[in-house]
């Protein structure tokens, strides 16, 4: 097999082995709290319903009349369908358990990185599966913080991802479920991050080295991002600004070796979508005679059933049907790459926010706040701008009756 090398600088810096802490925090110092904020996903097949009814019950994803009746009929109806996809890809969601994994090892660099705030802690905090907000919020208070930040692994910001993430924590924290005096400070978004970008060029890089050096440039690179409804585009969302920004780095990283398309999966109802969507970019490139593929998850940061089902299982076996070599560049996952990258973007944060540097939330945040519905506190200990405000869904009831009614892609951890 064909090796593609790196050895930038950059390269060794961001692969070096987790360091041991020379500086340890005095003994009882409440820890940092780091707090991952992800959709989540059933860990197991029969936490699939309560997943999905969470998913149908928040109102700034899909707002419904009658919300709390509607929202329990759909996931019902839904829940064996999506059940056998998780049974299909191993019996449940390991992005759990990349999530900790990735935290644990984000935090035990941080605490080298930035020793002023060791020690620091990961909590995973999912919006529709367990372990969900409500829990990360207990388990801060039982440990005592006082000091945490959110920080989304959406690496590029949408009001249906981060910003209900952010609500819900605004609204646990708000019921001082996390505990009174904390300071909040957020990270939410970093899709042009330098060791993000090198982290998943790693991997498109040993992808593209399963084709034939010979051939290798004529490879086509798909980045697959999960689709948004053009409602939601339209009024301002900077989603697919932002996930095209993120690509157009990759691309600059690998030197433009390849053809390359920003492709969306994961559309849901019948209205209209950002595309083109990822099976129709690989039915069109098979009638160009283009042969060999590199599906490329650009929005993901670890396996999960969008990964695992909907590229792998149907979008690989649609090009393979096609006459295609379909290749898959690897999730970011245990990545030692990615991971320090997310431990410099929190040291960089917590440096920043404790120089005066930032703010507790970003301009592009609080310009949202200024414009939309603010849920903004303002006390002494914490600011915790929050925003679902002039990107909210009015679409999304549409999107939902479509699900209802049996639409084949309706899964999202």
């Amino acid at each position: 097999m064909a090796h593609v090398p790196r050895t930038t600088a950059l390269t060794r810096s961001l692969t070096r082995s987790l360091a041991t802490l020379n500086n340890a925090p005095p003994a009882g110092k409440s820890p940092t709290a780091i707090v991952m904020l992800n959709m989540g996903g059933p860990s197991t097949v029969p936490e699939t319903h309560d997943f999905l009814k969470n998913l149908f019950m928040d109102g700034d994803l899909i707002p419904l009349p009658f919300q709390s009746v509607l929202a329990p009929l759909i996931a019902k109806r839904r829940t064996p369908q999506i059940e056998k996809q998780y049974e299909d890809i191993g019996g449940g969601s390991p992005i759990l358990h990349y999530t900790k994994l990735q935290g644990e090892r984000m935090a035990a660099l941080l605490d080298e990185l930035h020793p002023a705030t060791a020690p620091h802690k990961s909590y995973v905090a999912f919006r529709y599966a367990r372990p969900l907000t409500d829990e990360a919020a207990r388990q801060m208070k039982a440990d005592g913080v006082k000091r945490a930040v959110a920080f989304t692994q959406y690496p590029q910001y949408s009001c249906s991802t981060t910003g209900s993430s952010l609500n819900e924590l605004y609204r646990r924290g708000k019921a001082g479920e996390a505990g009174d005096g904390v300071e909040w400070s957020v990270i939410d978004r970093w899709g042009t991050h330098p060791g993000f970008i090198e982290a998943v060029a790693q991997n498109i890089e040993r992808a593209l080295a399963k084709f034939p050096a010979e051939r290798r440039s004529e490879t086509v690179l798909l980045f697959s991002a999960h689709s948004l409804p053009m409602s939601v585009v339209n009024r301002g969302d900077p989603y697919v600004l932002e996930v095209s920004a993120t690509v157009s780095a990759v691309m600059d990283r690998l030197g433009h070796s390849n053809p390359y398309r920003l492709v969306w999966q994961s559309q849901v109802g019948p209205s209209a979508w950002m595309g083109m969507q990822t099976s129709e970019a690989i039915k069109g490139l098979a009638r160009l005679g283009r042969k060999q593929v590199v599906l490329v998850p650009i929005a993901f940061t670890s396996d999960h059933i969008e990964t695992l089902y909907e590229l792998d299982l149907e979008y690989v076996k649609e090009g393979q049907e096609l006459g295609m070599e379909v290749q898959r560049a690897e999730s970011l996952n245990d990545s030692p790459v990615f991971i320090r990258a997310l431990a410099d973007l929190a040291a960089s944060h917590l440096k920043d926010y404790s120089s005066g540097k930032i703010g507790p939330t970003s301009i592009q945040l609080e310009d949202v706040v200024r414009e939309g519905r603010s849920l903004a506190i303002v006390a002494p200990d914490i600011v915790m701008g929050i925003l679902f405000s002039w990107c909210a869904v009015a679409h999304l009831y549409v999107h939902a009756r479509g699900l209802m009614l049996g639409s084949q892609h309706a899964k999202r951890d």
